[in-house]
């Protein structure tokens, strides 16, 4: 879609910003592919943080969905980094 906006991704002022610890397979993704993402982080008193942190849960009706696509990813890691360690 950048691309069809004709936004390349060193010149483009679009940022992509997501919840430190959410989808990090996109902002890697992302990354990878030359876009300009960001992490940010809510800090505070829990009393103020965690309403807005279940605002954002609440707008985005897939986050328990990615959580599992997280794992699995995390699943798939962990396992391909033991094997390294496994002799043949």
């Amino acid at each position: 879609r950048m691309a069809l906006l004709g936004l390349h991704p060193s010149t483009s002022p679009v940022f992509f910003g997501q919840l430190y610890g959410m989808a990090d397979h996109l902002t890697y993704t992302l990354a990878s592919a030359g876009y300009k993402a960001k992490k940010y982080l809510p800090y505070g008193p829990v009393e103020d943080v965690f309403p807005y942190l279940l605002r954002r849960a609440q707008e985005n009706s897939d986050v328990l969905g990615g959580v599992g696509h997280e794992m699995a990813l995390m699943r798939r890691e962990l396992w391909r980094r033991a094997a390294r360690l496994i002799p043949s």
